[in-house]
């Protein structure tokens, strides 16, 4: 039984990981103009596999449109899984920006003026 247990979470990071690779892929095939640079940061797979959050970040272009785009393209997204993983049930996407790197860029400036203004006291 704990074996078991331990099955699920490691599939499930396995599955999500192979999701976001196959996806990383299948993106790039896509021809929306408003999906621009897209990098796909994680997947999040729930616990039944019915749905799957792809948290995405964006080097160029409109977060916004690009994360409209994606998520309307999820359904053909989704039925490409399906023709490459091998698995009884593709979850469905959901398409989220990653604000991550946003925010990491901001500290950096913040450290970065903070420093300036400590060397200019100093």
């Amino acid at each position: 039984m704990t074996r078991h247990k331990r099955a699920i979470p490691n599939r499930s990071f396995r599955i999500a990981d192979q999701i976001q690779r196959d996806l990383a892929e299948l993106i790039r095939e896509l021809k929306d103009p408003r999906i621009g640079m897209v990098t796909i940061n994680a997947v999040e797979v729930s616990a039944d596999y019915a749905h799957a959050k792809v948290l995405f970040s964006l080097l160029v272009g409109d977060h916004e449109a690009c994360e409209t785009a994606l998520n309307e393209a999820a359904g053909f997204l989704r039925n490409g899984l399906f023709k490459r993983l091998q698995i009884h049930t593709v979850p469905t996407l959901h398409f989220h920006f990653d604000r991550t790197t946003e925010r990491a860029a901001d500290l950096n400036a913040l450290i970065a003026r903070a420093n300036a203004t400590r060397a200019k006291d100093d």
